[in-house]
């Protein structure tokens, strides 16, 4: 038996709505990781982009467990003393909401020059609203994922 490895031809790149109400942070980025890197298909192969195009819509509607809206994000501006931080409850309900869900799914991917390749092709809205219908995405209902993965 041949290891099968994938070639650029061999690509076949779709588009992919998720809603993110009511799902919980961690489990909707892991999902979109694991999209966004083409791990579900069977002709994964790890150095090609063989991920989908991926649109999270309500992303200001996701769910945290726990006391994690009270947790900080921190960033440093480069200049002394320019360390950083907000509550991601002060980002949420701030002016762009996206960034939680954003970062969360950049931390979930391996910190090379192909993850950043591969977050070009995710798109985060804080609405329902997004530019992308021409594309046909399809549905991907993360809530009845959830559920059958849950036990009872």
């Amino acid at each position: 038996m041949k290891t099968y490895s994938a070639t650029p031809a061999d690509i076949d790149k779709k588009w992919i709505i998720i809603d993110a109400e009511g799902i919980v942070l961690g489990r909707l980025a892991s999902i979109v990781a694991t999209r966004l890197r083409g791990k579900h298909k069977a002709s994964f192969t790890p150095h090609m982009d063989m991920g989908d195009n991926v649109i999270v819509i309500n992303a200001e509607k996701v769910q945290m467990t726990g006391r994690k809206r009270e947790e900080n994000f921190y960033w440093h501006t480069g200049h002394p003393g320019g360390i950083k931080s907000r509550t991601k409850a002060q980002i949420l309900e701030g002016a762009h909401p996206e960034r939680v869900v954003t970062l969360a799914v950049k931390r979930m991917l391996p910190g090379n020059r192909l993850s950043r390749k591969q977050m070009t092709n995710l798109r985060v809205y804080a609405g329902a609203e997004h530019p992308h219908e021409a594309q046909n995405p399809e549905v991907l209902d993360v809530k009845s994922m959830n559920k059958k993965n849950t036990r009872s």
